[in-house]
């Protein structure tokens, strides 16, 4: 095998392209879209990203930890901001872990200029239209002229809405769920100050928990922040109703009152960036002769537990680690990596959508507070015995995910015990941190 095409130039498609240039593979990238660096990102429609362990692993191994480095911003905790705007902080770990706020487009570009330093050839404006999974072949238009290009390899990178996933779908016993939430997202922002500093915390996720609907804001370099609204589609207040300036000004000063000093361009950020839709994808299986999918194209996830792009980075490195192991044997690797990887894919995926509830609507509840604390000292008496879920998946990168999962349905459950007892609130200080651990 010599020739991989992968389909999707995005954060996975260029990170896996890397990879398999530097196993020697003669590797094309196609993307539906143009050149992001010369173009520049769509506007309003980018989540800033959390980069954590899981992530910035592989891109050490492939040599840009120095360049990363210079690109994100340290987030020790999260700041919950209440309606009347007293402030809560609640750090991610111990001291001296934490996750990173980094530019999606500012990362891709980094990623595609290492592909194609490497030699890894980028074609853009390329619509993959459909795929020949028995001859290997993928149909692609460009300028509204049709090519059909052939590899020994073909990897689909493409996304939550993949083509190459939809040739798979119409294969026999393509198992295949998708699923949108009720909520969407609209890209807000905060300005730096005029020295150009930040105009709140820097180094923390800021979190508005209001039951139904959330904000969140991740700092940037140039010291503004890229603000979030969870919103519903539909309801009494939701994107269907609150359109006008009046009813968005009315609305921002009841319920996010202490943020809307700090966002000057509300009304035009509201009014110019879309309301995108937030969908989970599981599948299986990701493999159909030489046909492989990856990243979101394979397990699409929601994005409240910071890991869609840290779990598509993930797939790279098994993958990677699965051919040293395995001697490029491909039809060996293929199978192996699909039967690792979905069980992982399958836990991170429901971890998002339960990580939903716990930051809109237990942030700022006394009780999930008090539990947090309790667990926090747990960890720090007993760390090889008690790890709290969060930590696992985001701090312990060579732990899966699915047995990160497992092992924090067991710790809720003793939790669940524990805050049952009467009077906890007022007396967690006192409680017997080793007869908790002993239940393990």
């Amino acid at each position: 095998m010599k020739n991989i095409a992968l389909m999707g130039a995005g954060l996975v498609g260029s990170l896996m392209a890397i990879y398999l240039k530097k196993r020697g593979y003669n590797v094309t990238m196609y993307e539906r879209r143009s050149d992001m660096r010369a173009t520049g990102a769509a506007e309003g429609r980018s989540i800033n990203l959390a980069l954590s362990n899981r992530g910035l692993k592989p891109l050490t191994e492939v040599g840009l930890e120095k360049e990363v480095a210079g690109m994100v911003i340290p987030m020790n905790g999260r700041v919950m901001h209440s309606v009347e705007g007293h402030l809560t902080f609640q750090p991610y770990g111990k001291e001296g872990q934490f996750i990173n706020s980094i530019s999606r487009g500012g990362l891709n570009a980094l990623l595609m200029d290492k592909a194609e330093a490497l030699g890894v050839e980028i074609v853009f404006d390329h619509k993959c239209l459909d795929v020949n999974l028995e001859q290997t072949e993928v149909r692609l238009e460009h300028n509204g002229v049709e090519k059909v290009i052939s590899a020994d390899l073909i990897i689909g990178t493409d996304g939550a809405y993949s083509s190459i996933r939809t040739a798979l779908q119409k294969t026999d016993r393509f198992n295949y769920h998708q699923r949108y939430i009720d909520h969407g997202y609209k890209e807000l922002s905060i300005p730096p100050a005029e020295d150009g500093g930040f105009l709140i915390e820097k180094n923390a996720l800021h979190i508005w928990p209001r039951g139904n609907y959330m904000l969140i804001a991740l700092p940037n370099i140039d010291g503004s922040f890229t603000v979030t609204l969870f919103f519903p589609f539909e309801g009494e207040k939701s994107f269907a109703t609150i359109n006008t300036d009046k009813e968005v000004t009315a609305f921002f000063s009841d319920i996010f009152p202490d943020v809307m000093k700090n966002m000057p361009t509300l009304l035009e950020d509201f009014k110019t960036n879309p309301a995108s839709s937030m969908m989970t994808v599981k599948c299986y299986p990701w493999v159909k002769n030489k046909t492989l999918i990856i990243g979101d194209a394979s397990h699409a996830i929601v994005p409240f537990y910071g890991q869609g792009m840290n779990s598509g980075f993930e797939d790279c490195r098994v993958l990677n680690d699965m051919l040293n192991e395995h001697n490029d044997d491909w039809d060996k690797v293929l199978p192996l990596f699909q039967a690792e990887r979905k069980p992982d894919a399958d836990a991170i995926l429901e971890l998002a959508l339960r990580n939903f509830i716990e930051m809109r609507d237990l942030v700022g509840d006394e009780s999930f507070l008090v539990r947090k604390k309790i667990e926090a000292k747990l960890h720090e008496k007993y760390p090889s015995k008690w790890i709290p879920l969060y930590s696992m998946v985001t701090f312990h990168e060579n732990m899966r995910y699915s047995e990160a999962i497992a092992k924090g349905e067991q710790q809720k459950a003793i939790m669940d015990r524990v805050m049952a007892q009467e009077g906890i609130l007022e007396n967690w200080e006192s409680v017997d941190l080793e007869s908790i651990v002993n239940q393990l």
